[in-house]
């Protein structure tokens, strides 16, 4: 066995005990010069965690975003709905995606990056220029940071916006008669009390081969059924036109049968036209003090319970992408660096979190009914933190005489 030390160490160096089984020696090593001061560390992980983030986002994204879609082309194959107005609708969707699909991906990125720079074994030269735990940590933690500003920009006030006008530009849609007749060979029902039935319709908009049901009236319904007409708007609201036709009534009390033959008649509808401007605002439509506190509105009152329990969800909701890095970076960093891989901290960090999300959602709901479950939303965001860093900071214990990786020469 031969083995060399180094009289006095160089400046900027790192000194390494090491043994070869007779007393112990001191191996004095240059520090890595590419390494530079720790701001450069950390924006070099900092830089190649929110690129993963950013990849993930997308991805997940478009995956979510192309399955809600498939929702909407009815619209377009059905009703007429332009290009334009479905990409509308679609973009206005988008930060309900966002919310959910921004913790869940700065997860996923930081243990992916992480592990990459363990296998690659930079986190060990890292640990060797003397990071501590929390140095190691502190991009991801950044990016957490980041993340949960984000959400909250996204919870707090694009989500309401963008679903309030996502919902009212549907509500608007449905209540266009245009749209709602155009389904050709289809019974529509407009309302409880109106069915329409249209065979057909010209380029120019006239309707042909109609049939509407008229139930406003239980005691005296009618059906009409003519050769063409067309859908008019008027300052009494929209009507049907109809020409060359019949209408057909039956007597309540003699059921004997009526028909009468008509060479134009016409339809109000201005009953159907004011019911949409009444229309309740759902949970995801309202901004934060809305939530918290209810109007005296009937509805409002009858789901108070699941109004203010949305409104905690935005308040904790957005914290669980903090919670969720540091949960991966306490299964990454913990303990001591195994060459044979990270899988199962991988694993265990993926179970830790995919948990905690059911609890979340498990919390939301049980707040939807019982005013006490929104201090255990808290609660759980608190807790699953702090065990986090306690994991994340303490320091593992050494097995006596063990020798430091790389340490022994031949």
């Amino acid at each position: 066995m031969h083995s060399r030390y180094a009289s006095s160490p160089e400046p900027g160096s790192l000194q390494i005990r090491w043994t070869d089984g007779g007393p112990p020696g001191y191996l004095w090593a240059s520090r890595p010069q590419q390494l530079g001061p720790m701001p450069s560390i950390t924006r070099y992980v900092l830089g190649q965690l929110m690129t993963a983030t950013l990849f993930v986002t997308l991805a997940l994204t478009f995956a979510i975003w192309l399955t809600q879609s498939l929702r909407l082309i009815d619209y377009i194959v059905n009703r007429g709905l332009p290009a334009s107005t479905f990409l509308t609708f679609v973009a206005l969707l988008l930060p309900s995606f966002l919310g959910v699909v921004l913790p869940v991906a700065c997860f996923v990125a930081a243990l992916f990056v992480y592990h990459k720079l363990a296998m690659d074994s930079e986190m060990v030269v890292m640990r060797a220029a003397g990071l501590s735990q929390m140095q190691l940590a502190r991009p991801a933690i950044i990016l957490g940071v980041v993340v949960t500003l984000a959400v909250y920009a996204i919870s707090l006030y694009f989500l309401p916006a963008s679903f309030r006008n996502f919902k009212d530009l549907q509500n608007a849609f449905r209540s266009d008669f245009s749209a709602v007749l155009l389904q050709e060979g289809v019974f529509t029902t407009i309302t409880d009390e109106i069915t329409v039935y249209v065979r057909e319709r010209s380029p120019e908009g006239e309707l042909r081969g109609i049939l509407v049901h008229d139930n406003r009236d239980p005691d005296k319904p009618v059906t009409m059924m003519a050769e063409r007409g067309a859908l008019v708007a008027s300052e009494a609201g929209p009507r049907v036109v109809m020409e060359n036709g019949n209408r057909q009534e039956v007597q309540p009390g003699t059921g004997r049968f009526s028909l009468l033959y008509f060479d134009r008649y016409t339809v109000e509808l201005a009953d159907f036209d004011n019911a949409p401007r009444a229309r309740w605002r759902e949970p995801k439509e309202r901004f934060l003090p809305e939530l918290l506190n209810p109007g005296d509105d009937g509805r409002d009152q009858r789901y108070r319970l699941e109004l203010i329990a949305e409104g905690h969800h935005r308040i904790v909701g957005p914290l669980y992408s903090l919670v969720f890095v540091v949960i991966g970076m306490a299964a990454l960093l913990a303990g001591e660096f195994n060459r044979r891989g990270q899988a199962k901290r991988v694993l265990a960090a993926i179970a830790c979190v995919a948990a905690l999300e059911g609890i979340s959602l498990a919390l939301h709901d049980l707040a939807n009914r019982h005013v006490a479950a929104i201090p255990a939303m808290y609660a759980t965001v608190a807790i699953s933190l702090g065990l986090a860093f306690f994991v994340l900071l303490r320091r593992p214990a050494r097995r006596p005489q063990e020798p430091l990786a790389g340490a022994q020469t031949a």
